[in-house]
């Protein structure tokens, strides 16, 4: 019984010992090329694994506002919550930096990819692989990186190479970060003073008694409660209406601010401004059309200037209505407002930018 027992388990190591899989199972079969390559879907920043197709910004831009611009914006500047696409140059540093295409993603083919795979929101993976080039297009002039001639497809794909390229590294926070938040905190003494720069009742969150005014308890530095003071509420002060030669409406104003969103991803006005995919637009009004020093504009916008045009509220609204009718050839992508009024409150905007802006 002894020599049969040690044979048994001589087997048993042996089996123990063979190869995992020496012996097939019998059970399923070897997947088909197709099947593989079903799953095989990975786009590599070099443009390997791109299906063929080809489309150029304008078409791009058509198949953008079908199927993107009710959450991303006309321009890809983004609506309400949904994230814009396109802007946020050098904001990386910025305490609230705007992630996008050109600001933040690394390579394009997480771009196209993403767009092929998860869009648009609803009813993912109903684009053609032609329309998924011309939304990239699209997106890639939303940011300044191509002109509006372009046509983006799989042979020209690994050309593009987005400004964030080079800016990811490895991870170092165990070694730069860790030991920051490990060291024995400080408890006492920390600041050399404390000061209140700012109240509640200043962001509008602070109740307002039975009379319309704001309770205010303002603590010392020493933490101690002072009594309560009882301030006017600065929201309930009658409000100066301005006469029309002091300027434009300021409830019209606010709403051409909110309407030119569609506009920043192209174009800066206030102190500071510059030249991006389309000309500052500080001094606008009396500005012959076309004469920005340092913007290259299409022949079309420089012959319009030649002719004649020069921006008015009156005829920067005749423009936002329908732009490429009104210049022919215009390279500007804004195909002009579907809310009428929202060019009059643009042009209300603008004129508040009547100086240069330096």
């Amino acid at each position: 019984m002894s020599k049969c027992r040690n044979l048994l388990l001589g087997a048993a190591l042996t089996a123990l010992a063979a190869p995992a899989f020496a012996d097939p199972l019998g059970i399923g079969r070897d997947a088909h090329p197709d099947e593989i390559a079903a799953w095989d879907v990975n786009i590599m920043p070099g443009g390997a694994g791109l299906p063929e197709g080809a489309m150029d910004v304008w078409d791009g831009e058509q198949v953008f506002i079908d199927n993107c611009a009710a959450c991303h914006g006309d321009f890809a500047e983004g609506l309400d919550n949904w994230p814009a696409l396109a802007g946020g140059g050098g904001s990386l540093q910025d305490e609230r930096p705007l992630k996008t295409v050109g600001s933040y993603w690394p390579h394009l083919s997480t771009v196209w990819d993403y767009v092929n795979r998860s869009m648009p929101y609803g009813n993912a993976q109903m684009l053609e692989p032609d329309e998924v080039y011309g939304i990239v297009a699209y997106i890639l002039y939303s940011e300044g990186l191509v002109e509006d001639d372009f046509v983006l497809s799989n042979e020209n794909f690994g050309e593009i190479i987005l400004p964030n390229n080079d800016g990811f590294y490895i991870d170092d926070r165990a070694a730069v970060e860790f030991p920051k938040f490990t060291a024995e905190p400080c408890m006492s003494d920390c600041k050399d003073s404390v000061e209140i720069t700012r109240r509640a009742a200043d962001l509008n969150v602070t109740p307002r008694d039975d009379a319309g005014l704001i309770v205010s308890t303002i603590p010392d530095i020493m933490g101690a409660t002072s009594e309560a003071e009882v301030v006017p509420a600065a929201a309930d002060a009658p409000v100066a209406q301005p006469s029309a030669a002091e300027g434009p409406d300021p409830a019209l104003v606010a709403v051409g601010e909110a309407a030119f969103k569609q506009c920043k991803t192209c174009h800066q006005v206030g102190e500071g401004a510059a030249n991006k995919t389309g000309p500052h637009l500080n001094a606008l009004f009396g500005r012959t059309a076309g004469t920005v020093e340092g913007f290259r504009y299409s022949r079309q916008f420089v012959a319009a200037g030649e002719e004649g045009l020069v921006w008015t509220p009156e005829t920067l609204q005749e423009f936002l209505a329908q732009p490429r009718d009104y210049i022919k050839g215009t390279r500007m992508a804004f195909r002009g407002f579907r809310n009428a009024g929202d060019a009059e409150a643009v042009a209300a905007y603008l004129a508040t930018f009547a100086g240069d802006g330096s």
